[in-house]
């Protein structure tokens, strides 16, 4: 095969390698380069050799992850403070159930159950309930059976209906949601806000200890909005609010004279009550941050 073939082939595949990946790893730095090996490996593969080129790459793809993966927890045990996944600024299409399954499997609240999971639950989990893949080709990826294979499924799919994170919260919700969020911190005005939040939010944090942030999960409504209208009120009024879709859905990007600050997105009950704000500040998981397309 050609090599202008080839990088096309590969290049076909490279959004749905790298959703995946971004899924699997909660990173999309690291899942850039797991795509990256990925692609090396086809350069130097016998091509003439392989009859499904896309399932090859995926195979390939997934296996790369699961090594980062495993590397990746360690480095996450020493992790100083609360651990979120890199955001991702994703343009949100929304005019079909399959575009709003995507979107969800993108959420940080989902994402965060995925790490509950174990790397094999939740590549097996996420190759076919999201990507569709066959229970005899998610076997091969995953070098077991397909029973094996059907039982990390069932167990994923155990702990993410217990989570409650794939129901789609209206998006004027959300819009509703950000405004009154940002009022209460640049105006002090916290009654629209606590209207809209779960009785039990919780706040969490990512700084990874590189930035002022606070470390522990702040949990309740009096913890959450005391916070929000005290110590954010100081920092964050003079800075330029920006509503994005960030990892699925309505969140706000923070910039001061340009540099990006902070990244901030929710998590929704079935009533559309806000249960989570997640605040990501760490500036590795922020360097990177532009409107992508993810498969």
């Amino acid at each position: 095969m050609h090599k202008s073939v080839n990088a096309t082939i590969f290049e076909s595949v490279r959004p749905t390698l790298l959703g995946l990946a971004y899924r699997i790893l909660g990173s999309f730095a690291d899942a850039e380069d797991a795509v990256q090996d990925t692609f090396v490996d086809w350069t130097n593969a016998k091509h003439e050799s392989i009859d499904n080129p896309q399932g090859w790459l995926t195979t390939t793809c997934t296996r790369r992850c699961l090594d980062l993966l495993r590397a990746a927890h360690r480095t996450r045990v020493n992790y100083v403070g609360a651990w979120l996944p890199e955001p991702v600024q994703v343009p949100v299409e929304r005019n079909s159930e399959a575009d709003m399954e995507l979107a969800a499997s993108l959420k940080t609240a989902f994402l965060l159950v995925l790490e509950r999971l174990t790397p094999r639950e939740r590549a097996a989990y996420l190759l076919h309930e999201v990507f569709e893949m066959p229970y005899p080709e998610v076997a091969e990826t995953l070098d077991t059976t397909e029973s094996a294979c059907r039982q990390l499924v069932s167990r994923a799919k155990s702990h993410l209906d217990q989570s409650q994170t794939r129901f789609t919260t209206p998006v004027e919700r959300q819009d509703e949601l950000l405004t009154a969020f940002q009022a209460a911190i640049t105006e002090g005005s916290i009654g629209r806000l606590a209207s809209l939040l779960a009785v039990d939010v919780q706040l969490t944090a990512d700084g990874g200890g590189k930035v002022p942030t606070i470390r522990k999960v702040l949990r309740g409504m009096e913890a959450v909005t005391t916070f929000l209208t005290r110590s954010l009120h100081e920092y964050w009024s003079g800075l330029q609010w920006n509503v994005v879709d960030v990892n699925g859905e309505r969140g706000v990007v923070l910039t001061d004279q340009g540099r990006v600050d902070a990244v901030v997105s929710f998590a929704y009950d079935q009533t559309g009550k806000a249960t989570d704000v997640f605040i990501v500040r760490n500036p590795d998981k922020l360097g990177n941050l532009r409107e992508i397309s993810l498969h």
